[in-house]
């Protein structure tokens, strides 16, 4: 399979802020553990900013986002850059089906909030299969 046909995950950057964090240690963990070989990732401040290559990498190929928070900049980014958004997901949407889960900080995730990113980093990975299975 080309780098050109893996799917695409997509993170906010979220810096600062503990679900940024958990967007990109999930999408790591995804495109690193659970599905190298269907799924990759690139730095989401090059599709902001407009950078030619990162946008050629994402044009009209599958992605996954995963925000962060409400601003929605991975999913705004990517669409605006032309990717073909075949999901998306909220950490805060996530987290609310743990209340009270206490994930850690802007720096560093607890064991439960690494337990919840392997719950993210999963969804991911599941969702990057059905797409692939679509061939696409």
């Amino acid at each position: 399979m080309s780098a050109k046909s893996k799917v695409k995950i997509m993170a906010c950057s979220g810096v600062g802020k503990v679900y940024g964090l958990m967007a990109r240690e999930a999408a790591l963990q995804a495109v690193t553990h659970l599905c190298p070989e269907q799924a990759e990732t690139t730095c989401l401040a090059y599709i902001v900013t407009g950078d030619e290559a990162a946008a050629a990498k994402i044009a009209n190929q599958p992605c996954i986002t995963i925000d962060g928070c409400p601003a929605m900049c991975s999913a705004k980014s990517v669409t605006a850059m032309g990717g073909d958004i075949k999901a998306e997901f909220k950490v805060l949407d996530i987290m609310r089906l743990h209340k009270g889960a206490k994930a850690g900080t802007a720096t560093e995730l607890t064991p439960e909030g690494w337990a919840i990113v392997d719950e993210i980093a999963a969804k991911l990975s599941a969702n990057v299969a059905q797409i692939q299975s679509e061939g696409r």
